[in-house]
């Protein structure tokens, strides 16, 4: 299999652990993702988390919020070089996110490293959804 392919089948690992979270089951996302202090993401609700700790939490708390969804990767392309690799693509899809229908259609950049065991995210970059913003915006504040 070429390098190109393993990253492939890496990217169809991870959309496919997004969509078990987006219908509240954020376990697979942790078979698939580095767990190094040095990971990271830039999600489309804002922020920017720094090591596994934080990626998981963050993938946590939306996976409390989130039902019904389904995303996919258009547009994608891949580039790698030696243990890592980049692509580049559309998510579009939809999904509930605290009851409420929101349609998904941004560009991502993922960022792959070659680790013991195979190709694991390290990062994932997203553009800022408003309409998610706006959403979160207005849910009632936890005590």
């Amino acid at each position: 299999m070429s390098t190109e392919d393993e990253v492939r089948s890496a990217s169809n690992q991870f959309y496919a652990a997004l969509n078990r979270m987006l219908n509240g089951d954020v376990g697979p996302l942790a078979d698939v993702w580095s767990h190094s202090a040095a990971v990271t993401t830039m999600h489309p609700i804002g922020g920017r988390e720094v090591g596994w700790d934080n990626v998981r939490g963050s993938w946590e708390q939306v996976s409390g919020l989130a039902s019904e969804g389904q995303v996919g990767l258009t547009d994608q392309i891949i580039q790698a070089a030696g243990d890592m690799a980049y692509e580049l693509g559309v998510e579009q899809g939809q999904f509930r996110l605290a009851g409420e229908q929101v349609t998904v259609d941004h560009r991502v950049t993922n960022i792959y490293r070659r680790e013991p065991g195979g190709w694991k995210i390290v990062h994932h970059h997203t553009d800022l959804s408003p309409a998610m913003l706006d959403l979160l915006s207005r849910l009632p504040a936890k005590p």
